[in-house]
């Protein structure tokens, strides 16, 4: 699929795709690829690196750098890139885990309250909602989840209102949890990817692009 940036839009993105077992490969691949689309020049001119803090960086050689996130689950990698500011991604898949037990030690209590008050069958699903977009968010401000990330509160997913939703008392943090394409088209699984994204500053929109 080919894709190229939208003139006079701020929109944030998402580029999924196979990592065929070399995780590396595969995110260089789509960062290139990405730098590509954004910065409007052949996929050979990208540089792909790594900042002192291990952050990737993209770049074409100038002084221009696409502000990117690249997250992976699974057999899935998934990169997010943004020309107008702060971007961060974190993708999980569904699985078995003790989400009230979880949610007992690393969320803030009015979290652990409001996972508790799902029904039973949705409990997992909510857990992973909160965590990854806690991840997106810590990855947005470019520390992850240190200094307390996990403790951060995120807005209610799925609630109502515009999918990059205000992360409480963050400024301008937004966070959300973009639609999957349905199951078997292209490398994901709409019933076995969680993901979330985070842009600091308002964003145009998420477009997804399956590699």
């Amino acid at each position: 699929m080919s894709q190229s940036a939208v003139p006079g839009r701020d929109t944030v993105y998402v580029f999924l795709g196979r990592t065929d077992g070399d995780r590396p490969a595969a995110a260089r691949r789509l960062l290139r690829r990405a730098g590509g689309a954004l910065l409007g020049r052949a996929e050979a001119e990208i540089r792909v690196g790594r900042d002192a803090a291990g952050r990737p960086l993209v770049d074409a050689g100038d002084a221009v750098e696409l502000p990117v996130s690249v997250s992976h689950a699974g057999g899935i990698v998934v990169v997010a890139a943004r020309r107008g500011g702060g971007v961060g991604v974190d993708a999980e898949r569904r699985r078995d885990l003790p989400a009230l037990a979880l949610a007992r030690r690393w969320y803030a209590p009015q979290e652990a309250a409001w996972l508790r008050g799902r029904p039973p069958g949705c409990q997992v699903e909510a857990f992973l909602l909160l965590w990854t977009a806690k991840e997106a968010v810590g990855k947005a401000l470019g520390r992850g989840l240190r200094d307390g990330g996990l403790r951060r509160p995120m807005p209610v997913p799925g609630g109502p209102g515009e999918l990059l939703r205000p992360v409480p008392g963050a400024g301008g943090l937004r966070v959300g949890h973009p639609r999957l394409p349905p199951s078997g088209d292209g490398p994901v699984l709409a019933g076995d990817l969680v993901l979330a994204v985070a842009v600091d500053g308002p964003a145009d929109g998420v477009e997804l692009v399956i590699d």
